[in-house]
């Protein structure tokens, strides 16, 4: 991984995009990351020249971001899950289940977050495949397969072949949000652009996408900063 220097140093994350017809900086709102986007073709000693001509900007911009705050996931702490917020209890039992305002959770705390991020993951499968698969049935098509990853820089995708990946900690988010963002990957199996012709898909299948578009953008990052393992 390249590193710039200088105090301090800086990691930077090399990647190359088939899309990319010029070298672009990106710096993660959610903990800072430093992403270098490379054209298919291009030099990576032409890409540490554009490096260092952005250093300014690049120190700039990771000077006035804010500190995020890791929540650790365990027992008596507290996570969203579709919006609400839920006090992590342990329980007796062999699963995990909500009641009221508690998530009850079996089990030895150390291992409280991984079997809770393996539940999310369930529960987001579930959610979105029956989400997905409304839209899918509105606009009259139908997606390939379903697959779920712990993205940061989207919350979903569509590719050619129908396949909608999403992200899991979606399942934190509150129910709306969640449709929204299956709206609109489906949508992209009708338009696979962002052109008026796509929004007028989400707008049909989807009415008041704005307000939940609005929700991840000022409070979608929150969902990263719950680490669940120790």
């Amino acid at each position: 991984m390249p590193v710039l220097p200088g105090p301090p140093p800086v990691e930077i994350q090399m990647r190359r995009s088939a899309r990319a017809k010029r070298f672009s900086l990106r710096v993660s709102r959610l903990d800072g990351k430093v992403t270098l986007t490379l054209p298919p073709r291009a030099k990576e000693r032409d890409a540490m020249v554009f490096l260092s001509d952005q250093e300014g900007w690049l120190r700039n911009v990771l000077a006035s971001m804010p500190q995020a705050k890791r929540h650790e996931v365990t027992h008596d702490t507290e996570i969203p899950v579709l919006g609400q917020m839920l006090r992590i209890t342990p329980s007796e039992g062999r699963s995990i289940r909500v009641e009221g305002d508690q998530l009850l959770v079996p089990g030895h705390p150390d291992q409280a977050g991984a079997k809770i991020a393996a539940w999310l993951k369930a529960l987001a499968r579930d959610r979105l495949a029956a989400s997905s698969s409304h839209y899918a049935d509105l606009v009259g098509r139908s997606y390939s397969r379903l697959v779920l990853r712990d993205t940061r820089s989207r919350w979903g995708s569509c590719s050619h072949d129908g396949t909608l990946m999403y992200s899991w900690r979606l399942a934190m988010a509150p129910r709306p949000v969640l449709d929204y963002v299956a709206a609109h990957e489906v949508a992209h199996l009708v338009e696979m652009n962002h052109s008026a012709d796509f929004w007028a898909v989400v707008t049909r299948i989807r009415p008041g996408w704005k307000t939940e578009r609005d929700w991840l953008k000022n409070q979608g990052q929150s969902l990263h900063r719950y680490a669940f393992t120790r």
